[in-house]
């Protein structure tokens, strides 16, 4: 199960999305995985794992298709092409799928990147969700962070020329204009500070105490099992 299991599973629409499944016990909370803009790669299908091995049902919806890219160019081509709308039907899709026939099962998102701006846009569009963690991702337009339907924490880079200190100073305003919870993190690291892929931007203590940050979050939220590495 190290690369997780191939699965498919319909949007509210109808269209059929393709996936990757990590089973924890069967009555175990749910949490919805999204790609950073290089795809369902090794490395995110390594999350999935680490999220299942915490306790976590997890499913990974491959918003590209099958597509993935190894430089950055192909990755911003992939990304500058996803269509924001399509992808958080995707993920209502995901949603459903690990909740099943109990509507009042919990289910969490968590995304990097491309997938934390989606992660935020999904907390503002898409109801269900008992909570959120969104890593170095801030949307465009067609998300109200003051508007959240579940709670949100968040983690952003203090050297990211993406979403710069600016950007994320400009979000934490919009946050604490709303009414539901947030917890937001910036660490001494650059962008993409979580992924152990990029040595040279991976920050292994920032890294460290983020997921312990967001294991404890989704235990708080989900009532899954105390954090663990």
């Amino acid at each position: 199960m190290e690369n997780g299991r191939a699965i498919s599973f319909p949007r509210p629409d109808g269209q059929d999305v393709p996936g990757v499944l990590f089973t924890a016990a069967d009555d175990a909370p749910g949490v919805v995985l999204i790609q950073e803009w290089w795809g369902v790669n090794d490395q995110i299908r390594g999350v999935g794992q680490r999220l299942a091995a915490a306790g976590y049902r997890v499913v990974i919806p491959d918003l590209y298709r099958g597509r993935a890219a190894t430089v950055a160019d192909e990755a911003k081509h992939l990304m500058n092409g996803l269509d924001f709308g399509q992808a958080l039907a995707d993920i209502a899709g995901a949603l459903a799928y690990l909740r099943g026939h109990d509507p009042s099962s919990r289910v969490g998102i968590i995304g990097f990147c491309l997938g934390g701006a989606l992660t935020l846009a999904a907390l503002c569009n898409v109801p269900g969700f008992a909570a959120g963690v969104c890593y170095y991702g801030i949307p465009g337009g067609g998300a109200d962070p003051s508007r959240l339907l579940a709670p949100l924490q968040a983690h952003f880079a203090e050297f990211d020329d993406w979403c710069t200190p600016d950007a994320v100073r400009a979000l934490e305003d919009q946050l604490r204009s709303g009414t539901t919870e947030y917890e937001l993190y910036r660490y001494s690291a650059h962008h993409a500070f979580f992924n152990d892929a990029r040595p040279e931007v991976y920050d292994p203590v920032a890294a460290a105490e983020s997921w312990r940050r967001a294991l404890d979050f989704f235990h708080r939220h989900l009532g899954g099992p105390q954090a663990a590495a």
